[in-house]
């Protein structure tokens, strides 16, 4: 793809999708420019990635967790800390259905159903938290850690809102402790795959990067329902509710699950995934702020609940050596218009990147950075895989316990939060202005919208009384 290709066929090209021609999910196949003989396994198979370095062998015996959210990611925070051999003094979780599990791995572990009483009463005892709860009680869950000196360990999103994702990210650096969002794929191999691609140049100039996802996989779209059901025995639900304005407990409306599709519980589908699968753009072309966020299409937008589709885009400014780029964001179902550089049998998966350089592209596969391959195939084979530039993980949990426990420095988890927080902020610039409907123009420094003031109301929230911390 050479530069003069790139601007007679880019030209239309998100035009073209919002007023015309996004794919649906249902679509399949890219268009017929450079076909070439190519079997499913070339589709399909990412460059031969080497061994994942093996995780350190110290027992880190003497870590102490307290674990905040007990349910779905909650126990996968137990299955990769528990082989680690840390000790668990206590747990703390509003639904107590959700205990047994951390009971029988830690029958001495304390039970608590309000996190605040539980690090006010613990925090002698406890050296580090991880946080799995809604994402409108990350904020005070991890900053009150956070002002206790315990390292923390975040489920992406880092924050609910803009400014608490800034005033994260200052005081991780003001505590001194180690922290880690909950981005995965951030270890893996694929990412750095991605990142050494796009740094070793091969790509040319970065201008493009399409990114989505088969999300929300929840109710998005809809009005808050009326009346109230009898809240379920072992339910703290207001302290579920937290920070938010009080509501009536509904059945299977918010709690345990659907809660992401709502303003005042959840991100929506951008806040939920783009932390993983827009990951690989943040890290490899490190866009500091953006200038300008648009969204570019949507479904009805109320008050209650995130549309059930969009299309976002981003604007960066040029930095160092690498030139201004555009970043779009697609969910719902909706997708990017088909590259004309894309062979006839090459697939889009149902969630994933594409990056769009003057020299080639590349097509990175799911919400982690898997398979990530150089097209056309011509050039894929032409470039091979990229020189290795990045160490490589021992473990997306692995970087934390060891930074927690001094055996590598703080900021060696790779997603801690002077990370994490600059990416937040930037997915949730995207979540305001959908729900504007609007343009925004944007001052990172100053941190407010400089063409819509009343814009920066919803860079933060009001809190209910107690939960302000």
């Amino acid at each position: 793809m050479m530069n003069e290709a790139l601007s007679s066929s880019r030209r239309d090209f998100i035009k073209n999708a919002v007023t015309a021609g996004i794919a649906l999910a249902s679509s399949t196949h890219f268009g017929c420019a450079a076909p070439g003989k190519r079997s499913a396994r070339d589709q399909t198979t990412p460059p031969a990635e080497a061994p994942p370095v093996a995780p350190p062998q110290t027992a880190y015996s003497g870590l102490r967790i307290a674990y905040i959210g007990l349910g779905g990611i909650g126990g996968q925070h137990l299955e990769e800390t528990v082989k680690f051999g840390v000790q668990c003094p206590c747990f703390c979780d509003v639904d107590t259905t959700h205990m047994p599990r951390f009971a029988e791995a830690y029958p001495k572990a304390r039970p608590y159903q309000d996190y605040r009483v539980m690090l006010d009463k613990e925090q002698q005892n406890i050296d580090a938290v991880m946080v799995a709860i809604p994402d409108h009680q990350h904020y005070p869950a991890t900053i009150k850690a956070l002002k206790l000196g315990k390292h923390v360990y975040t489920q992406k999103p880092l924050t609910h809102t803009v400014w608490e994702a800034r005033q994260l990210t200052a005081a991780a650096q003001q505590y001194q402790v180690a922290t880690q969002m909950g981005i995965q794929g951030h270890a893996g191999q694929g990412i750095r795959l991605v990142y050494e691609w796009v740094r070793s140049g091969v790509l040319g100039d970065v201008l493009e990067v399409h990114t989505w996802t088969d999300r929300p996989i929840w109710p998005q779209g809809l009005g808050r329902p009326e009346g109230a059901d009898a809240i379920p025995t072992g339910l703290a639900w207001d302290v579920w509710l937290g920070p938010a304005p009080p509501r009536p407990f509904k059945e299977n409306v918010y709690h345990p699950f659907n809660w992401r599709g709502w303003w005042d519980f959840g991100c929506g589908a951008l806040g939920d995934m783009a932390c993983h699968t827009m990951d690989s753009m943040f890290w490899a072309l490190d866009p500091g702020q953006p200038t300008v966020v648009e969204p570019l299409a949507s479904t009805l937008i109320n008050e209650e609940t995130f549309p059930s589709a969009t299309v976002v885009r981003w604007e960066f400014p040029a930095r160092g050596q690498r030139p201004a780029f555009k970043a779009y964001w697609y969910d719902g179902g909706l997708m990017p218009p088909f590259p004309p550089d894309f062979e006839c049998d090459r697939r889009l998966p149902k969630t994933g990147n594409l990056f769009l350089g003057t020299k080639a592209a590349l097509l990175v596969q799911g919400d982690y950075g898997e398979s990530p391959r150089v097209f056309p195939e011509s050039k894929m084979q032409e470039i091979g895989k990229p020189p290795q530039i990045l160490e490589r993980s021992p473990g997306h949990f692995a970087e934390w316990l060891a930074a927690a426990v001094g055996e590598q420095p703080l900021d060696y988890p790779k997603s801690n939060f002077a990370y994490a927080g600059p990416l937040t902020e930037t997915i949730l610039l995207g979540n305001i202005a959908v729900r504007l409907g609007r343009r925004l123009e944007w001052d990172g420094g100053k941190l407010n919208f400089t063409n819509l003031p009343e814009a920066n109301r919803y860079l933060t929230k009001d809190y209910r009384a107690g939960w302000d911390l």
